[in-house]
């Protein structure tokens, strides 16, 4: 699960340190603004249904946060509302961890001044004024709310099962370099392995 302020690098660190993995056994999932129908059920319900299966990876670019964090900052419905759903959170993350699903979560970490840099960056290159959006100077307007959500958000969902890692994500590069040192960390602790085929190899004959 990715998390950050806007102009985090979300997209970067998906494309930089995930483009060799093999896209069969890969899915990423962009959580956006709720939809229509998403709305009429329980908030994680779109989520649910995007968890990996067995021996797949499935990146998600935000997350169920998504909806504490501006649920609560942006107060689109009363306190009771988001502050209950920390439980609801971590119940649901506890169940996939008993059912075998290794959870990772990163928040990648900007600060105020390099987020302002990426926002111009935006709006000088024509190949990433698409990126822009002006939602990005409300939510840049509420920065302190949103650290201080975040702040508390992480020490009330960081679990043994389900940990949060705080990425430093000001320098890009280095960004990458963690998160792909932490992938390949928590793939070799998995100590996975080649299928067995069910047969011997060398009794089988390639006809001419």
């Amino acid at each position: 699960m990715l998390q950050a302020m806007d102009a985090g690098g979300k997209d970067g660190c998906v494309k930089h340190v995930f483009s060799r993995v093999d896209p069969q056994g890969l899915h990423v999932v962009p959580f956006k603004k709720p939809t229509t129908e998403e709305l009429d059920h329980d908030f994680l319900w779109r989520v649910h249904k995007e968890v990996p299966a067995k021996g797949q990876i499935a990146i998600f670019n935000r997350s169920h946060y998504e909806d504490i964090i501006a649920v609560r900052v942006k107060k689109i419905f009363p306190d009771p509302v988001w502050k209950r759903r920390y439980k609801h959170v971590l119940d649901f993350e506890s169940m996939l961890a008993e059912e075998g699903t290794v959870i990772i979560k990163l928040f990648l970490n900007i600060s105020k001044a390099e987020q302002k840099k990426r926002l111009e960056s935006r709006l000088q290159d024509p190949d990433k004024l698409w990126k822009f959006c002006m939602d990005d100077l409300d939510d840049r307007n509420r920065w302190d709310e949103f650290q201080t959500a975040y702040q508390d958000l992480i020490e009330k969902t960081s679990t043994p099962e389900a940990p949060w890692y705080i990425i430093p994500a000001d320098r890009k590069w280095y960004r990458n370099l963690v998160v792909a040192r932490l992938m390949v960390e928590k793939l070799r602790h998995l100590q996975l392995s080649l299928p067995t085929p069910n047969f011997d190899p060398a009794s089988i004959i390639i006809p001419d």
